[in-house]
């Protein structure tokens, strides 16, 4: 079973078990996501479900009891302290309550108590407690979860009883490992094992032992900062970059001329045959393929015209509902590929894409310097690529003894202070002090060997010669290589048979080029199934947030040192 399948599991059982009749569901913000993600409103209307309810929205309804309630809402104070004040005064007929986790028994025994009128049938545990973003891939959708090094505590909790969910929902037991050389790997890999201890009972009544055990990779984004930072240039991956996927929905407002319709679309795989097949191919490919719906559409429009006699009108009548899908898809696609073509052009970003896979790939200090000088006197390239580029220069530089970063932060003054500072934090956040990994293969005789043999045999793609650190990583798990003193297991479980079933989740979100990379991994590899996530899905703007969140914490902490001396 897949995440998204896990996930409308659960969903389903829901509107099936309060049986026929007209359903409200109430759910708080994150469990609406969650819903969002795996079914459109349409599929959920096939459900009886005909009003979508906030449990933290003060609307005023006339009376409802007519209407069946399913509460689908995380268990958390907030969330029971909002629901103890609908069952005192309920506006429905009857409840049906799911948890999207585990509940204490206490909290079960206050909400009984707020019950008065005995409008509640059912309280239950699902653990659809993620968000399902494809077959292979989830998120927590959680940006900032560290001061410095150090977990913010909420977030923690909250990524903890994801997985712990997560296990639950597909029925696996793995063995957890993790990065040794970060805190906040360790960390949740120790809150995990103890939530799995806690709940023994639970897992041991759900979940089999199994004979090779599933495992558990925590890592840290400190780890591969480059990533990240790059221009994308398949479907998916590109549109995040471009345009920003938020729970499968793709803003366009800014686009001209837009049609109302387009404001707002939703590309998401599993209601869109188009974009399921699309997913990963590249923007060159992405244009051929969209001028062959066009043409396509335009055949079953012209036959659309003919409609002349009574059996034309029932044959019209019978595919029209698919050709007014078809029209949408065609719109829809034809508009956002139109934007990323639009973006592309008018802002230089091949040239700035090369200059940034040389800078991931390979190293010519000159060659990089005078190409990214001559990218700041190009006045259409803009002000957040630059600031990228010059963030790879500094992590791919760091060392070299012609440094020139001060010179070029320089530069980005005069676009800002604040501009100026970016590349700076990334370096501090992820420059070589902060990771465990060699990533640019300046020290792994095998990496370089690989990295010479790359450049000699020429690349397929300039645009995309890089590869993230998570294949590398991935693939010697699955080898059995991956060092045991750099990805210990809690508690020294056995990780001497290769996995077949690998989990991984990365400390400070994940990309959609690492998620092709695993989609990748997973068709080449029979028998094998690897799942990706991590507290957030990332694009370049996304992630620099993400590093002045963690920076501020240090900065933090460094102030009240000072004061404390």
């Amino acid at each position: 079973m897949n995440v998204i399948q896990a996930v409308k599991l659960y969903i389903t059982k829901m509107t099936e078990e309060s049986g026929p009749g007209m359903k409200v569901i109430l759910m708080d913000k994150e469990t609406t996501s969650i819903v969002s993600m795996v079914f459109s409103q349409s599929e959920i209307l096939q459900k009886e479900v005909y009003l979508f309810e906030r449990i933290d929205s003060v609307a005023k309804w006339d009376n409802l009891k007519h209407m069946k309630c399913i509460v689908f809402i995380r268990p958390t104070s907030e969330n029971l302290a909002l629901l103890c004040r609908e069952l005192r005064c309920p506006k429905y007929g009857v409840y049906y309550v799911y948890f999207s986790n585990v509940i204490s028994k206490s909290d079960v025994k206050t909400l009984a108590e707020c019950d008065q009128q005995e409008s509640v049938r059912e309280v239950q545990e699902v653990f659809a407690d993620y968000l399902a973003v494809d077959r292979h891939l989830f998120s927590f959708n959680i940006v900032g979860c560290l001061h410095g090094k150090s977990w913010n505590q909420q977030h923690l909790q909250r990524c903890s009883q994801g997985l712990l969910a997560l296990f639950l929902s597909l029925k696996k037991r793995p063995v957890i490992r993790y990065a040794s050389g970060s805190t906040a790997c360790s960390r949740l890999a120790e809150r995990v094992k103890e939530l799995v201890r806690r709940e023994s009972a639970l897992m041991d009544s759900n979940i089999p032992y199994s004979d090779i055990a599933p495992q558990l990779l925590i890592l840290d984004r400190r780890d591969d900062p480059v990533t990240p930072l790059l221009h994308q240039w398949t479907y998916q991956a590109m549109v995040h970059e471009l345009l920003t996927i938020n729970n499968n929905r793709v803003s366009l407002a800014h686009v001209p001329d837009v049609h109302k319709d387009l404001k707002e679309v939703v590309l998401a795989a599993e209601q869109d045959e188009f974009y399921a097949k699309n997913l990963y191919s590249n923007f060159g490919e992405i244009g051929q393929t969209i001028k062959s719906l066009m043409e396509e559409f335009q055949r079953k429009a012209k036959s659309h015209q003919k409609v002349e006699s009574i059996a034309d009108m029932k044959n019209f009548v019978e595919t029209y509902p698919l050709f007014k899908k078809m029209s949408g898809t065609v719109s829809k696609h034809v508009t956002v590929v139109g934007e990323l073509s639009s973006t592309v052009g008018r802002h230089e970003l091949l040239q700035v894409s090369e200059l940034e896979q040389e800078l991931a790939c390979q190293t010519d200090h000159a060659k990089h310097l005078q190409r990214l000088k001559g990218l700041f006197n190009n006045e259409k390239v803009r002000t957040e690529d630059l600031v990228k580029l010059v963030a790879l220069y500094a992590l791919r530089y760091e060392k070299h003894a012609s440094n020139a970063l001060s010179s070029l932060v320089d530069s980005l003054k005069s676009r800002g202070d604040e501009v100026a500072r970016a590349p700076v934090l990334v370096l501090e956040y992820g420059g070589a002090h902060s990771r465990q990994s060699d990533l640019f293969g300046l020290q792994d005789a095998a990496k370089i060997t690989k990295r010479l043999f790359k450049g000699l045999s020429g690349v397929e793609n300039i645009y995309t010669q890089h590869s993230p650190l998570l294949k590398d990583t991935l693939e010697d798990l699955l080898k059995g290589k991956l060092r045991e003193n750099l990805y210990p297991s809690v508690g020294g479980e056995d990780i001497t048979r290769r996995p077949q079933e690998v989990i991984v989740f990365i400390v400070g979100g994940v990309t959609y080029e690492e998620a092709f990379c695993v989609h990748q991994l997973n068709q080449t590899n029979p028998g094998v199934r690897i799942i990706l996530g991590g507290t957030t899905i990332h694009n370049s703007t996304s992630f620099l947030e993400e590093i002045k969140y963690a920076m501020q914490g240090v900065q933090r902490m460094h102030t009240r040192h000072i004061r404390n001396v």
